[in-house]
């Protein structure tokens, strides 16, 4: 072990530091505070990504590698196990409840099948004797099939069905794990799960496999015993410029079309939906109303770069209109925030990783409490059930009934003589009233 963090000690919830500069505090994350009748940490769930804090390297797409850290390049088991010691211990010294990981980011690939399989269970072994001695819980595995050129038509829409198997047992290798390692949930995204060109393009035959995949996985974890939660990621544009799981509602499509609605739910990444053209509290609002909502990667990009940055969150009304929905959908289950985030590649210190983490957490709490005493006084609640009101009289309610037809309410409509007048939105008054909170 190098002891790349032994100089940090473990971050305490301290506010009375808010103003020493540099201070490794938690100046709004208290674990142990009461929020709408539980605990913050129960709340939030917090779980740092491996991949970004330990697997990344710095690198850009016009730069390598910035970082210099002891254990890189991690091609060995030797330097894979001294990654974990040091991952552990950054869990540690944030008190972070969660962890999650691929399986390219905590095992070198082997040279078959069965010996990348054997290393992944091999560093199981070892997280779970780190887990059994006071380390965090698995909050989610996944699998890694976008990095590798086999990837770079997709994996479980790829035209070679070489591929698809591969990938269907690297899949299983990463469920089978995670359910040993009493993962709550098992997520899969498809970063290259769509097409460049139409010209080379079967559309209809890639969904159709896509499907099938996703179904197999479903089977598989019943199988298995898996008692959490299959999650499917919205990704867009990234690096695919059509991906077949582009936002909630394409996904929403996807699953009912292949009859899985009620088996997956889906993991939802805020830098993700501004890709896709839409706000993180859209999406959540979109995920909740569809009964999806599973868990969030929580992150942001960088408004004026056209791809994802993957920064650490710093927006605190974002975030609270984010955990807005989140309470709304009555909290998370099996869900919780993974911090998809990424250090700047100018900030090569163990410090600055630390620091990113507590930011970041700090930012969720304050946006965990303005939105649940947003939801608490219920004002919001209020305007919206006043702009709706119309649609409780007698009348209102009949015409979205069985017996109504198109003509019955057209006719009713003439015979009233209605002639409606638009009612104010009242949008930047409920922007004000939101900005009291944050």
């Amino acid at each position: 072990m190098s002891g790349y963090f032994d100089s940090i000690a473990p971050v305490k919830f301290a506010p009375e530091t808010a103003h020493e500069a540099g201070a490794l505090a938690y100046h709004h994350y208290n674990p142990d505070e009461i929020v709408l009748g539980k605990r913050m940490e129960d709340h939030l769930r917090f779980a740092v990504a491996y991949w970004h804090s330990f697997a990344w390297e710095g690198g850009d797409p016009f730069g390598g590698r910035t970082f210099d850290r002891p254990w890189f390049p991690a091609d060995t088991m030797a330097l894979a196990k001294q990654r974990a010691d040091e991952a552990f211990d950054l869990f540690r010294i944030l008190g972070v409840p969660y962890y999650c990981f691929h399986d390219h980011d905590v095992r070198p690939e082997g040279a078959t099948l069965r010996e990348s399989r054997a290393r992944l269970e091999e560093i199981a072994d070892y997280f779970q004797a780190k887990m059994e001695a006071g380390g965090p819980k698995l909050l989610w595995g996944t699998a890694n099939l976008f990095t590798n050129r086999r990837y770079m038509s997709g994996a479980a829409s790829n035209p070679d069905p070489d591929v698809f198997a591969y990938s269907a047992s690297i899949v299983r290798g990463v469920m089978e794990v995670t359910h040993r390692l009493g993962g709550e949930n098992y997520v899969l995204w498809g970063g290259r799960e769509g097409y460049e060109t139409l010209l080379n393009t079967d559309l209809g035959q890639e969904l159709d496999h896509m499907g099938r995949f996703l179904n197999l996985v479903v089977e598989h974890k019943h199988k298995i015993g898996f008692k959490g939660t299959i999650l499917l990621e919205p990704k867009p544009k990234e690096p695919t410029k059509h991906q077949y799981d582009y936002d909630v509602a394409t996904c929403y499509g996807f699953l009912k079309r292949y009859g899985l609605e009620n088996e997956v739910k889906l993991n939802i990444e805020q830098g993700h939906a501004i890709l896709a053209g839409h706000s993180f509290e859209h999406e959540l609002a979109m995920a909740r109303t569809l009964g999806l909502l599973g868990s969030i990667d929580m992150n942001r990009n960088d408004y004026q770069s056209g791809w994802d940055t993957d920064q650490f969150p710093n927006n605190v009304p974002e975030i609270a209109l984010a955990y807005y929905e989140v309470l709304k959908d009555g909290g998370f289950t099996t869900g919780g925030t993974n911090f998809d985030a990424k250090i700047r590649r100018q900030s090569l210190d163990a410090e600055d990783l630390v620091a990113a983490h507590v930011g970041a957490m700090d930012v969720c709490a304050r946006g965990l409490k303005a939105a649940a005493k947003m939801l608490e006084e219920g004002r919001l609640e209020a305007a919206r059930a006043a702009r709706y009101k119309g649609w409780q009289s007698a009348d209102a309610q009949a015409m979205l009934g069985k017996s109504a037809t198109l003509a019955s309410i057209a006719d009713a409509a003439e015979a009233a003589g209605l002639d409606p007048q638009p009612v104010s939105g009242r949008q930047e008054i409920l922007e004000n009233l939101v900005n009291r909170y944050v």
